[in-house]
């Protein structure tokens, strides 16, 4: 099985629209980084797709890291800026899709959104 996880800083003050506008960020960057086989076999099982929230810069970058050193596609999203947050703000991460077993050996622990 395959499946995509969004990951959003919740130590940010932004508002419901603004993490679902962050969340599709995070979904097309890493989808695009997808190799087509494995975008293919996601799409073929329904896409499925995990929001999980995580509390800090620091951890998003870490969990950014160990999807680069597994060889996951994975999209650090940085908001321009023009509305809520200052440019450049790390707010969220799209990881994946890949296979299931692979993506839990980075958010294996982390808590829904």
């Amino acid at each position: 099985m395959y499946k995509q996880i969004i990951v959003i800083r919740n130590d940010l003050e932004m508002s419901s629209g603004k993490k679902c506008a962050q969340s599709c960020h995070a979904c097309l960057g890493s989808f695009e980084k997808t190799p087509e086989a494995i975008r293919k076999a996601w799409k073929g099982e329904g896409e499925k797709k995990v929001v999980l929230e995580i509390g800090s810069k620091k951890e998003i970058l870490g969990l950014f890291k160990k999807s680069k050193e597994l060889g996951i596609a994975c999209f650090l999203v940085k908001d321009a800026g023009m509305t809520e947050l200052d440019p450049g703000t790390i707010t969220a991460l799209g990881i994946g899709p890949d296979k299931e077993e692979r993506i839990n050996k980075v958010t294996g622990s982390i808590k829904l959104l």
